[in-house]
């Protein structure tokens, strides 16, 4: 057995990069969402009421259910809440191979 090593919990219980991200991008807006709450102290009737849905959904948010939640229903209760959330993008890395590959290709067309 070979140990692994991953950028963040997600990568290592997730099978693609796809569900990594979704998972982190969600699981952010979780906790952003519960420490508003825990901020504010409110009950999650009032919370329920603040974010635009029902108590039992509030629950499954401070519980951290979630694979309950998709990442529209998050921003909007986020949105509705009067917070701002934002979407961070990073370029890909690239790896110094490539570069050097991508920079001859270039070279080469400019021949």
């Amino acid at each position: 057995m070979t140990a692994s090593r991953f950028a963040s919990v997600w990568d290592a219980i997730e099978d693609t990069p796809q569900q990594a991200a979704s998972l982190k991008a969600r699981s952010s807006l979780m906790m952003a969402l519960s420490e508003v709450i825990r901020e504010r102290g409110l009950t999650q009737a009032e919370a329920a009421l603040l974010f635009g849905v029902t108590q039992p959904r509030i629950s499954d948010l401070v519980r951290g259910k979630l694979h309950l939640f998709s990442l529209d229903t998050l921003m909007d209760m986020a949105a509705t809440a009067g917070m701002d959330p934002t979407v961070k993008l990073s370029k890909p890395k690239v790896a110094r191979s490539s570069r050097r590959a991508a920079a001859g290709k270039r070279g080469a067309a400019l021949a």
